[in-house]
C-alpha cells in the first residue's frame, strides 16, 4: 500500500528587483493556480487570459455543438473555429453574438471580440 504525503510546493514570484523569489510551503496548492502564476511571472496575462477563451468553448456551446467543432485559435480577440459540417456552420453564425455574449460573461471581460467559423 502506497503512503500519502505531501510534498512541499515551491512558490516563485519577482520581487522589486525583478529577481526571483523562491519559498517553499507545505500546503498543496491547485495546479491552476501554479500555472496562472507562472503566466504572471513572464508576463503572459494576455496569453493566458486567451488560453481561458479556448478552454470554455466547449461548456458555453455544450456537447453537441462542442462535438461538431474545433477551436483552431485566438488572434486579437477573434475566435477561429473549425466547423465540421456546412449546415453546422450556418447555423452557428445565426448563433455569434449570443455566443459572443456568452463566452466574454464566462471570461469576465471582453475579450472575444469576433468569431469566424470555417
Amino acid at each position: 500500500m502506497y503512503k500519502q504525503r505531501v510534498l512541499p510546493t515551491v512558490l516563485c514570484s519577482i520581487d522589486e528587483n525583478r529577481e526571483y523569489v523562491v519559498k517553499s510551503s507545505r500546503t498543496p496548492r491547485k495546479i491552476t493556480d501554479i500555472v496562472d502564476d507562472i503566466y504572471s511571472i513572464y508576463g503572459m496575462n494576455q496569453a493566458k487570459e486567451e488560453h481561458q477563451a479556448l478552454r470554455v468553448w466547449n461548456h458555453i456551446v455544450g456537447d453537441t455543438i462542442a462535438k461538431m467543432t474545433e477551436v483552431e485559435k485566438f488572434v486579437q480577440g477573434v475566435l477561429f473555429v473549425h466547423v465540421m459540417n456546412p449546415s453546422w456552420r450556418t447555423e452557428l453564425s445565426f448563433r455569434k453574438k449570443n455566443i459572443i455574449s456568452r463566452l466574454n460573461k464566462a471570461l469576465g471581460k471582453n475579450l472575444v471580440k469576433d468569431i469566424v467559423f470555417k
